[in-house]
């Protein structure tokens, strides 16, 4: 889907979420803790949300929410989040975007 492509292009970290979704929450939490400020778009307030969330499957996601997009590539929802979290991986993703703050 072509909002998906543009959106996960023009920024740099990317959440697919729902605004009631808890675990959506929970990995938006985990990278600005970080120090990671991700670009949040909340299917359930877009219109398209229900074709949003179709794309996402198809294009791999193991859970359609969240889904995560670092630089432009699909990194999953939150098992791959949290693995690549686990084994110090996520980090050296997140480098690039990382604020100066922290």
């Amino acid at each position: 889907m072509e909002k998906i492509t543009r959106l996960s292009s023009e920024n740099g970290v990317v959440i697919f979420s729902k605004s009631t979704c808890c675990i959506c929450y929970a990995v938006n939490v985990l990278f600005n803790e970080v120090g990671v400020s991700p670009y949040i778009h909340e299917i359930d307030h877009d219109p398209e949300g229900k074709e949003i969330e179709k794309a996402l499957s198809k294009m791999g996601c193991s859970a359609p929410i969240p889904a995560v997009f670092i630089g432009g590539q699909l990194i999953g929802s939150t098992n791959e989040v949290m693995s690549l979290h686990l084994s110090g991986s996520l980090l050296n993703l997140l480098r690039p975007y990382l604020s100066s703050v922290h």
